[in-house]
């Protein structure tokens, strides 16, 4: 296949078709490439060059640095796609697409310094504050390794989570993002999994790394949705959006598309597939079977469920931000913890799905290669995900709906 930089044109996509619509024309490339992604162990840059033919990373991102400054639920929606052919590379594209927007919380003059420098730079993360910053005169210095940084050999900047020193004693530590450039750091190969092992979540390795104060994202800040970057999109409820009423959505959206990706590659296979054994009995269809025919309703109910509660809920934080931009509601611990609910839950039914699927494709879904166990085992290691686990969430939402304080992340 071609390249696709020149498949939707800015004057095509000017006519807005949607995201999902976009990305189509691409995904048999993609899908035909899944078990290559897995067996590299990161997301190639083909596909990444493909994705930012059709303007994957310019959905969420502000239009005055040129992106379409559009809606999650397009992004959310369109991964789902994406995921149905390959999970990592779902995984990976969906977080940086939305780093473009959690750049955009980030004070001005860092949006310049990383989208004025060079326009389609992207951004990895690694999210756990593990590590202490040490306070330095004009900003903080970082020594350490940093986990789980998915994409980070397609990023160009990385999102590095640490503690910040309080100024004065007595005042509380800050856990915060501190954004390095890629030269400031080394990776290094600590990623051999059995899920979601084509994302290239390596560790970042830092030593000494100067990062200037103005580079500094403090999460109490971007958890309420009012930041430093976002002050300068006043107005806009996409950029005031509470972060983890955002980038969860798109966490998510890999196993509803892992599961989806799943159901097509069970039906296709078990639609004309013969019985050979002897206990079940040789020559028999086994799309004939109740329990088969049971299996396959029960996963596409349950990624239907998942896909629709997603779509509707991030849709419905994008509209609580205008609201509150327009002065008309505020955003209340329960509207962030809500979403955290929806978020977790439609990971869980899409384990339902892939175990519904998986745990009947036979001697032959044990074969590496085959596309049903691929989903299995990279819709569970979503579920692993702490921001995805349903017993980490689902505790927080029982604690919260019973009037105990939650304790959770939200």
């Amino acid at each position: 296949m071609n390249s696709t930089a020149t498949l939707f044109p800015a004057s095509m996509r000017a006519e807005n078709p949607c995201l999902a619509q976009r990305i189509a024309p691409v995904l048999d490339e993609i899908r035909a490439a899944a078990r290559d992604t897995e067996k590299a162990g990161r997301v190639p840059a083909r596909n990444i060059d493909l994705l930012r033919g059709v303007g994957y990373f310019d959905i969420v991102k502000p239009g005055r640095f040129g992106g379409d400054q559009g809606s999650f639920a397009e992004l959310v929606d369109a991964n789902i796609e994406l995921s149905s052919a390959c999970a990592s590379t779902g995984w990976v594209a969906g977080l940086l697409s939305a780093h473009q927007w959690l750049l955009a919380m980030f004070d001005e003059r860092v949006q310049q310094e990383v989208w004025g420098t060079n326009p389609d730079a992207l951004v990895c993360g690694s999210y756990a504050p593990t590590r202490m910053a040490e306070r330095v005169e004009g900003g903080f210095r970082l020594s350490g390794d940093w986990a789980f940084a998915s994409g980070c050999e397609n990023a160009q900047w990385a999102l590095c989570a640490a503690i910040i020193p309080p100024k004065i004693e007595g005042e509380r530590a800050v856990p915060s993002f501190l954004l390095v450039p890629a030269s400031d750091y080394m990776l290094a190969e600590t990623w051999d999994v059995v899920g979601l092992a084509g994302t290239g979540s390596k560790s970042l390795i830092l030593k000494d790394v100067y990062v200037p104060e103005h580079r500094i994202l403090a999460f109490p800040d971007a958890t309420t949705g009012r930041t430093p970057g976002g002050r300068g999109y006043e107005g806009i409820g996409l950029f005031n959006i509470p972060l983890l009423m955002g980038v969860p959505f798109c966490l998510g959206s890999a196993a509803i598309g892992a599961a989806k990706g799943a159901l097509t590659s069970y039906l296709d296979h078990m639609g004309t597939r013969i019985t050979r054994g002897a206990v079940a009995g040789g020559n028999n269809k086994i799309a004939e079977f109740p329990t088969i025919q049971l299996r396959v309703a029960e996963a596409s109910a349950s990624i239907d469920a998942a896909r629709e509660i997603m779509l509707r809920d991030v849709a419905w934080a994008q509209q609580l931000a205008q609201a509150r931009e327009n002065g008309t509601v505020e955003i209340t611990d329960e509207d962030r913890i809500l979403a955290r609910r929806t978020q977790s839950f439609a990971v869980s039914l899409s384990l339902q799905a892939v175990e519904a699927l998986n745990a009947s494709t036979g001697g032959l879904g044990l074969q590496m290669s085959n596309p049903v166990q691929r989903a299995w085992r990279d819709a569970n290691a979503v579920g692993r995900h702490i921001s995805m686990n349903w017993d980490a969430v689902g505790t927080m939402v029982g604690q919260h709906l019973l009037g105990l304080p939650p304790k959770g992340q939200y």
